[in-house]
Order: C-alpha cells, then sequence, then structure tokens
C-alpha cells in the first residue's frame, strides 16, 4: 500500500522501495515470515518468567515508589539494549544478524568470548528451569491428591524432571523461534492465571491478618536494595533471542522492530508492576521469594504452582535457541589472523561472505541435531544431579545478564556505527547511491505528479543528511553510556552476590 501511495519509477520499480535504501534495509533475497504478533509474544514470553514472582519481595525492600522507578527506568534500558541490536542488525544483510556476525565486524577476535557467555548463560536458565518443575511438581501432586500419595515415585524430583523432558525434547528441535508461538501463547497463558491469582487475592483480602507494615515512600536501607536490584534489572532479559526476531519477521522496517521492543517491554514492565504492589499490599513486609508460596493450600494455589512448571516448561526451547546458535558460533570461530585471509579488504570476511552477501552457511543437519542433543542430555544430567543452583547462577546471570543486556548491545553499535568504520562506510555509500538513483528518476514532465513527489522526498532527504549527523552522534554517545551501566551493573551485582554468599 504504501509502494502504490508513492509511484512507480520508469523501470518499473516503486519510489518506496529505492527509499528503503535511505534506511539501510539490505535485500539479500531473504525473507522472513514470522508476524508481528508471532514476534511480541515470543519476545514477551522471552522476558516474563518464573522471576516475576519475587517482584513483591524486590519492591518490599526498596518501597513501592523506588520500586517502581526501578522497574520503568530497568525496562527503559532494557528497551534501549533492543533498540541498538535493532540498528546493528541494518549493517547486516537481512537474516543475518547475530552476536556472531556483529562481532566479526567489530571484536573478530573477542567473538568467542561473547558466544560463550551468551551459551553458558543460556544454558544455565535452561536448567534451572528444570531445577524448577523437580522441586514444585512433587507439591502440586500433593496439593490435588490431599496428601501423600499411593505411589513415592509420584513425589520424586527426578521421575518428573524425566517426565517434562518428554515434552521438552520435541520442542527444542525446532529450528525457528516462530515456531515456539503457539507454546509462548500457552506460556502466558499459564503467566495470566498467576497474575489473576496475586490480583485476587489482594482483591479478596484474605492475606491481611498476617500482613506486615508497608514502606511506601522509604526503603529497607542500601544493602537489601542493592540486593534486589539484579532481580528486576535481569527480570527484562530478552536479547539473546532478539537477533532470531529480527531475522524472522516479515517487515523489519524501523517503525516494525521499534514497535516490537515497546509492545514486549511495556507488557512485561505492566505485569511486574501490577504483580508487585499487589502482591506486596496483600503480605506487606511478611513477603516471601515466592508469593503463590505464600497462598494457603488449595485448589487454586495448587494449580499456580502447576501453571509455574508448565510456565518454565515452554520457556526452556526458548533458552535453547540462543544457546544452540552461540556454541554453533564458538565451534566455527577462528582467530582473526588464520581466519581473515582477506585482512586487506573492508568489504569481506571469509566466514560472512562478500559484502552484499553476508548470510552466513546455515547449520546442516547433522550439526543441528548434534548441538541440540549435546545441550539437552547435559541440561538432564546437571538438573538430575544438582538440587541447587543459585550461587552459579547468581553469578552467571550477573556477567551473562548483564553483557547481553547492556554491554553487548552498546558495544557493538558505538563501534560498528564509527565514522571510520568500513561497515558504516559501505552503508552511507549504499544510501547515497539510493538518494542519487531516486534523484535521477525525476521526471519533471510527470503529469500525474510522481516526478514532483520523488523531487520532494529527494530534497526532504538532503534536508535529513544535516541532522543525521548530530542524531547519529548522540546515539552513540547514549549507547557507549549504556555500556557503561551495564559494567556497573556488573560489578554491583558480583559484590552483592560475593556478600551475600559469604554470609550464608
Amino acid at each position: 500500500m504504501e509502494e502504490a501511495a508513492i509511484g512507480v519509477g520508469p523501470a518499473g520499480t516503486p519510489h518506496g522501495i529505492r527509499r528503503r535504501g535511505l534506511r539501510g534495509k539490505r535485500a539479500s533475497g531473504f525473507a522472513g515470515d514470522a508476524g508481528w504478533a508471532s514476534s511480541v509474544i515470543n519476545l514477551v514470553n522471552t522476558i516474563i518468567g518464573a522471576g516475576v514472582l519475587a517482584m513483591p519481595l524486590a519492591i518490599s525492600h526498596m518501597g513501592i515508589v523506588l520500586g517502581v522507578c526501578v522497574v520503568l527506568w530497568s525496562g527503559v534500558t532494557a528497551g534501549f539494549g533492543l533498540y541498538l541490536q535493532s540498528r546493528c542488525a541494518q549493517y547486516l544483510d537481512r537474516g543475518s544478524a547475530s552476536f556472531f556476525a556483529l562481532s566479526q565486524l567489530t571484536y573478530p577476535n573477542a567473538a568467542v568470548v561473547f558466544d560463550a557467555a551468551i551459551a553458558i548463560k543460556c544454558f544455565g536458565v535452561g536448567v534451572s528451569y528444570l531445577i524448577i518443575i523437580g522441586d514444585l511438581m512433587p507439591g502440586v501432586v500433593q496439593g490435588f491428591v490431599g496428601g501423600e500419595p499411593a505411589y513415592d515415585f509420584l513425589v520424586d524430583r527426578r521421575f518428573w524432571v524425566t517426565a517434562f523432558m518428554l515434552i521438552v525434547i520435541p520442542l527444542s528441535y525446532l529450528r525457528r523461534l516462530d515456531s515456539l508461538k503457539y507454546t509462548s501463547i500457552a506460556a502466558l497463558v499459564f503467566m495470566a492465571y498467576l497474575v489473576i491469582l496475586v490480583v485476587y487475592h489482594f482483591v479478596e483480602g484474605d492475606t491481611m491478618a498476617g500482613r506486615g507494615p508497608i514502606r511506601v515512600g522509604h526503603w529497607a536501607g542500601a544493602v537489601p536494595t542493592l540486593s534486589s536490584l539484579p532481580v528486576i534489572v535481569f527480570a527484562f532479559t530478552c536479547h539473546q533471542n532478539m537477533f532470531s526476531i529480527l531475522n524472522e519477521i516479515s517487515n523489519n522496517s524501523h517503525f516494525r522492530t521499534t514497535s516490537v521492543v515497546f509492545a514486549s517491554i511495556g507488557s512485561a514492565a505492566a505485569t511486574y508492576i501490577l504483580v508487585a504492589i499487589t502482591g506486596y499490599l496483600s503480605f506487606g513486609n511478611s513477603v516471601g521469594g515466592n508469593i503463590v508460596g505464600m497462598y494457603p493450600p488449595g485448589v487454586y494455589a495448587t494449580i499456580g504452582r502447576a501453571a509455574i512448571v508448565m510456565l518454565v516448561v515452554f520457556s526452556y526451547p526458548l533458552q535453547c535457541h540462543p544457546c544452540r546458535a552461540s556454541v554453533d558460533a564458538v565451534l566455527k570461530w577462528r582467530p582473526k589472523s588464520q581466519a581473515n585471509s582477506a585482512e586487506g579488504s573492508p568489504h569481506r570476511h571469509p566466514l560472512l561472505g562478500p559484502r552484499g552477501n553476508r548470510t552466513p552457511e546455515p547449520m546442516s543437519d547433522l550439526r543441528f541435531s548434534v548441538i541440540t542433543t549435546s545441550i539437552l542430555i547435559l541440561s538432564y544430567i546437571v538438573a538430575m544431579t544438582v538440587s541447587s543452583l543459585e550461587a552459579v547462577l547468581a553469578y552467571v546471570g550477573s556477567t551473562g545478564s548483564t553483557s547481553i543486556s547492556f554491554i553487548l548491545p552498546g558495544l557493538f553499535y558505538y563501534k560498528i556505527s564509527a565514522p571510520d568504520s568500513p561497515a558504516h562506510r559501505g552503508l552511507l555509500k549504499e544510501d547515497d547511491e539510493a538518494a542519487d538513483d531516486l534523484s535521477d528518476d525525476d521526471d519533471p514532465a510527470d503529469d500525474d505528479g510522481e516526478g514532483s513527489l520523488a523531487r520532494s522526498l529527494t530534497d526532504s532527504g538532503f534536508l535529513l543528511r544535516n541532522t543525521r549527523h548530530w542524531r547519529k552522534s548522540l546515539l552513540r554517545r547514549l549507547s557507549l553510556g549504556l555500556a557503561l551501566y551495564g559494567v556497573v551493573v556488573m560489578v554491583v551485582s558480583l559484590i552483592t552476590n560475593t556478600f551475600f554468599i559469604a554470609s550464608e
């Protein structure tokens, strides 16, 4: 519809398509087919996990006012990281965006470190999901049967981890993230039940008898607040799947991808604030780390625990997907001195292909199966042998989540958008050529006004060039600020984790 409104050039090429060149949208022959709703659903499911149940406790340490501000701030910074990822993707061909591809263009010798951190982080989160299943299912069974079941294996955590692996395995072998949209919808339904459960008990007021005092405008102190800060900051981590969203979405225009970020972050922030405030007001400072676990035994609470189990079951494949891609990138990585035989050329990289065709070779079926099977087997073994990973996950989350959400998006954009960056110069050259082509297509004799409209668009493009520099300069400064903010969050989180682990 947009192309019809703009008009068609002499060669039959819509001016609207030429204008996309001004925005750096490369066409490599790849076309995604994921819809906007599917992208938002998968991203929201990646963001919202069982961590939402700890939000009331975090708010109790910070106070309602400060806690809500921290949630909103964390959403803004995480959303900015997602936005920078979408901006970085414009320097790559359609369908080829990944942390690995950006690493090869910015910090090639550090690419293996970045992807290894992502793989470890996603693997650790996936294992924690399996541990949650093993910890909650015995209680769910006891809640439904009203006591000890007739068979002992029904309260054995190892049995339930094994049983739910039968659901996790086929979902983990799906290649495309868009294929998980239906399980993501189911997961969000279970999340909606948990939110309704928390709000219902708040409205019902059946927890007020033992409610503690409420902090509105004051906090519990610096140490408790800092201990809860990582819970909120890392609750918005979904950046490991953002590039898959950008690769698979059918309309990857700037407006469309930005709206995906706004809708996903906004939905998650609204959910966190609603659960945090209503859950905290229900129990006050007596609230625990799992709000659902504090409700009196009953059918609704038992269904809530079962909903948590199903939520993490359907969220596991969303961790396996980026973990597999990062492991594959680590296995493909070669030092720059060995891999880049065309080091003198700024327009070619042997792993990414010549400029204009950066799409990496797809993972073979054998390689895909071997990596996926290895991830599943290792995560199953760890979940079966270890019942608690809090200390390990605390450090992995402090480093991995911070790197994925803030440090890498900030550093990647700051580096790749530098005026002396070959990728940036190439993108500007393509923009100028697209503008020249549009100008050459102008025909003053057009009776239908198409030439006049094209000239107007071209003149607007030239005028926008005057403001493009300062806008990109501001964005580069903000991206560097995001990376520095990530370093601060990482240091604070590591110190806090070390303090609390030592005090236990």
